[in-house]
Order: structure tokens, then C-alpha cells, then sequence
């Protein structure tokens, strides 16, 4: 495993990206003398013995029960265990991982008041991979992810089960396996543990970045299928791209043009050709797919701001051993990114599916009816443009905002909440819907190319088919679809396609790229 240095609050999203792919942090020592202050405070709090919120009260509704210093111990286990009470799937392993890094640099800013041996707990489970069980649901994305950071926190007391390199075990297993102890939870530390946006973070992070990979793979399976449909590249002059100013616009055009330079499919066509005017799906990918990257860098913007934040309740200042309550746990932004990353998903689908449906409509495209050389006896593509379609509605479904909800928990003390937890969770499972999408545009793009013969296109696309070609032959004849299906999906998930082009510069959201 590679190992990376974490600097709690100035991390970049490269960082995070690296730890989502398997990297493990470590702290960065400058940090440790804020830890041990902060721990240093919380103690000078409990000996004077005031009523200070979370740390010798009750919580939430309950924050007027004061609790005796004897009970404090107590206290913290308490709330881990009653706030474990989220059901559902697991969250995947990687996401988990990225969920306990981010609250490992949380706590480590020093505003907290966790102990250093708590803290180097959560970084020794990510060093040896004992990493928590968590179920996904049961966050409304206020006074933190309790129920699923809850889950984290319990297994660092003992309790649950752990994802481990020899599977699933007991979190006491776990423990003994690789060294660990579990620790007894000081003054505030499961409070601290359990509040924050760690959980929606992470999982909307982890969007962005397959985002990342799903625009860039959108953009080179929409030239392929511009070349294929014998469309212009006129669209993409920077000229008109210019004269509109949007960044994302004129960086996605000019990326469209690079990677059709040099086509002789494009050269056939460009004198003479009845056509004045291309569908939308063609002429206008750079407005709707600029716009898309300029949504995902939005998101990253406000995902990078986050994932360093302290995000905990409350807050505490050792300058003056103050412990002040506010609302750093209210995932509002986090839910606005995630809704603004489930939109540039949802229309980057929308727009393949619609080149895949010109492709197959020969009115349209030119080409044999459903991209088959003998339609009629054969179906060809026809069946997969459908599932596309069903892919892309799906996906519109889920897109409705999360952020525009509210329901009131906790007996009305948490009267508006932010629902980024779900609005979160749902953003992989619609990449994935979109990943179907520009797989199967990739087949047919590859197709409609393949019908140009002999002429070839650009250098950059001509590697993508010939990396389709040599997993999935031309389709002369009906065959078993789906396994052709499966083939490309995979080369769009792994980011094959973006590698396969990548003599072409892509654009990236800001340092989201490792």
C-alpha cells in the first residue's frame, strides 16, 4: 500500500482521490501538539465542573440533563451505541476508508477535544485495513451522519463487525488479529466521533471522481459517434465558443475538435454534404457537456472546502477553554454538491442515449437500420438502445434535488436537515446507470465507424475502436448481446476509453485527477 502524508485541513482532492484508491493516510506530526491541547481543554472543562453541551449534558433534546463526571464515561459509550441504528447494505469498503480519513483529519485540527490515542486508533485500523461495517442508511445529513459514524465509532469500542484483508469478523477479532485494542471513549470523544458530514462526504467525493471518469469517457464516445453519423465538427470552432465565454464550453469544444483532427471519416464529407445542420445531440455537446463540467467543478470546489472543515458539536477553542455549540454538522452544502453532481450525471447519460438512438434511426444517421447489415432478419443494436433509454429515465428519477427536502427529527430540535446523506448515496448507483449508457454508445459509435470503411478517423479515436475491436468483434450477424455489453461497460468503468484517447489532454475537474 502506498502511504500519504495527510495535513488536516489543507489536503487536496488528489489526496483524497488517492486515499479513495487505496492509500493510507498519515497524519502529518505538525499536527499533534493541537491535538493534545485540545484534549488538554476538554479536561480543564470537566474540572470545572459547568454544564457544557456534549460533554457532561445530555444530547440533542436531552442537552438540559446534566450528567455527574462519573458517568461520563458512560455517557460517550452511550451515545455510540443508541446511535447505531442504521440498517440497510454496507457502505463499500472504499468509501469507508474515505469516510474514516476525512474524520481523521476532522479530529486532528484540534478543535474536537479527542484524545491523540483515539485519533492514532482510527489511523492504525486504516494502516492495517480493519475497516467498520457501517450500514448506508439512516442519516438525514444533520447533527452530522450520527447513525452511520456511530457504526464506525462502535467498532473502535468493540462492538460490530469489521471488513478486514480475511474478510468479515467481529470487531473484537478484528482487533486482537491486527494488534488493535479498543479504547474507553473520553469526555466528548464519541460525540466527536459520531457528529460530522464524514459519511455524505465521502460518498459524494467518491462520485466525483467516478464523475470525472464518466465525463471524460462521455466526451470521447460522442466524438466517436459525431464521426460515425458523418457530423461536423464546425460546432466545435472556438470561434462561437468564445463569443459565449463559459470555460467549460470552450475547453469541452476544443477537446471534441482535438480528438476528431485528422479524421479522414470527417474529410469525406466536408464538401458537398446536403446536410446543413446536425441534430442537437451532436451540435450541441459542448454546451450541454461544458455546462456538466462546469456543474462537477462546482461540486468539487464546495466537496475540497468540506472534506478539510471541522464538522463536529461542539466546537472547542483552547485559547481560552471555550466549547462553543453552533451548526458545523448541517450537511447543506454537501447536499447541494450532490445534487448538482446527480444533475451533470444525469444529462451527460441523456445526451448518449440520445446519440445512440440517432445512430440507430437510419433516417438519421445514414446507416443500416439499427446498425446492422441485414435489419429485419436482425435486430441489431436495437434492443440496447432501449436499455439505454431505461438506464437514462432511472437516472432522471433519482436526479429530483435531495437538498429541497426537510423532515424534523430528534422531537423537533433538529427541525431542518439537509437529506446529503442519501443525496450522497445515490450519486454511484446513477454513474453506474450512466456507465451502461456511454458503454453501450461506445459499441455502437465503434459500429457506425466500422461501416465507413476503409476510411478511418482521428488517431485518438481510432485507438478507442481498435481497444473495443479487440474484445468485441463487428456485428455482422444477432448474437448473445450482453456479454458485448459487459465488455465495454468495463472499458468506460476502468477509465480504459479515457486512457485509450489519452494523447488527447481531456479536461479535469480541478485536482480531482491523481
Amino acid at each position: 500500500m502506498t502511504t500519504l502524508v495527510l495535513n488536516p485541513g489543507s489536503a487536496t482532492l488528489a489526496d483524497w482521490r488517492a486515499i479513495y484508491r487505496g492509500a493510507v493516510p498519515e497524519l502529518d506530526p505538525a499536527c499533534r501538539p493541537k491535538i493534545k491541547a485540545s484534549a488538554e481543554t476538554v479536561a480543564r472543562i470537566v474540572a470545572k465542573g459547568e454544564p457544557v453541551y456534549g460533554i457532561n449534558t445530555g444530547f440533542g433534546k436531552l442537552a438540559s440533563v446534566r450528567i455527574p463526571a462519573s458517568d461520563l464515561e458512560t455517557l460517550q459509550r452511550n451515545i455510540v451505541l443508541s446511535h447505531a441504528a442504521g440498517v440497510g447494505e454496507p457502505m463499500p469498503v472504499a468509501v469507508a476508508r474515505l469516510m474514516m480519513a476525512l474524520k481523521l483529519a476532522s479530529l486532528a485540527q484540534g478543535a474536537s477535544g479527542v484524545r491523540p490515542e483515539t485519533i492514532d486508533l482510527l489511523q492504525a485500523m486504516l494502516a492495517r485495513d480493519v475497516i467498520p461495517v457501517v450500514p448506508a442508511q439512516g442519516s438525514v445529513g444533520a447533527s452530522g451522519d450520527l447513525a452511520p459514524l456511530s457504526h464506525m465509532t462502535a467498532t473502535m469500542i468493540g462492538v460490530g463487525d469489521c471488513h478486514t484483508p480475511h474478510g468479515i469478523v467481529p470487531a473484537k477479532v478484528a482487533f486482537v488479529t491486527h494488534g488493535l485494542e479498543p479504547i474507553t471513549l473520553g469526555a466528548k470523544e464519541g460525540l466527536a466521533l459520531l457528529n460530522g458530514t464524514q459519511f455524505s462526504t465521502a460518498y459524494a467525493l467518491a462520485a466525483l471522481f467516478e464523475a470525472e471518469n464518466l465525463y471524460q469517457s462521455a466526451l470521447v464516445t460522442g466524438a466517436l459517434s459525431t464521426d460515425a453519423a458523418k457530423g461536423s465538427d464546425a460546432p466545435f470552432d472556438p470561434r462561437i465558443h468564445v463569443l459565449r465565454k463559459h470555460r467549460g464550453q470552450i475547453e469541452t469544444a476544443d477537446t471534441l475538435r482535438n480528438l476528431m483532427a485528422g479524421s479522414a471519416i470527417r474529410e469525406s464529407h466536408r464538401v458537398g454534404d446536403e446536410r446543413v445542420q446536425d441534430p442537437y445531440c451532436l451540435r450541441c455537446q459542448p454546451q450541454v457537456m461544458g455546462a456538466a463540467l462546469t456543474l462537477l467543478r462546482q461540486a468539487a470546489d464546495t466537496l475540497g472546502t468540506e472534506a478539510n472543515g471541522v464538522t463536529d458539536n461542539p466546537l472547542i477553542f483552547t485559547e481560552d477553554d471555550t466549547a462553543l455549540s453552533g451548526g458545523n454538522f448541517h450537511a447543506e452544502p454537501v447536499a447541494f454538491a450532490a445534487d448538482m453532481i446527480a444533475l451533470a450525471v444525469c444529462e451527460i447519460g441523456s445526451l448518449s442515449e440520445r446519440r445512440i438512438a440517432m445512430l440507430v434511426d437510419p433516417a438519421l444517421s445514414g446507416m443500416p437500420a439499427f446498425l446492422t447489415p441485414k435489419p429485419g432478419l436482425n435486430s441489431g443494436f436495437m434492443i440496447p438502445q432501449v436499455t439505454a433509454a431505461a438506464l437514462v429515465s432511472e437516472n432522471k428519477q433519482k436526479a429530483y434535488p435531495a437538498s429541497v427536502d426537510s423532515i424534523p427529527t430528534s422531537a423537533n430540535q433538529e427541525d431542518h436537515v439537509s437529506m446529503a446523506a442519501h443525496g450522497a448515496r445515490r450519486l454511484l448507483g446513477m454513474i453506474e446507470n450512466a456507465n451502461g449508457v456511454i458503454g453501450i454508445e461506445l459499441l455502437a459509435a465503434a459500429q457506425g465507424c466500422d461501416f465507413h470503411a476503409p476510411l478511418a478517423s482521428s488517431t485518438a479515436l481510432e485507438a478507442v475502436r481498435k481497444l473495443v475491436r479487440a474484445q468485441v468483434p463487428h456485428l455482422d450477424d444477432d448474437r448473445h448481446f450482453h456479454p458485448d455489453m459487459e465488455k465495454a461497460i468495463a472499458l468506460v468503468r476502468t477509465g480504459a476509453v479515457v486512457k485509450a484517447a489519452a494523447n488527447v489532454g481531456l479536461p479535469q475537474i480541478s485536482g480531482a485527477q491523481a
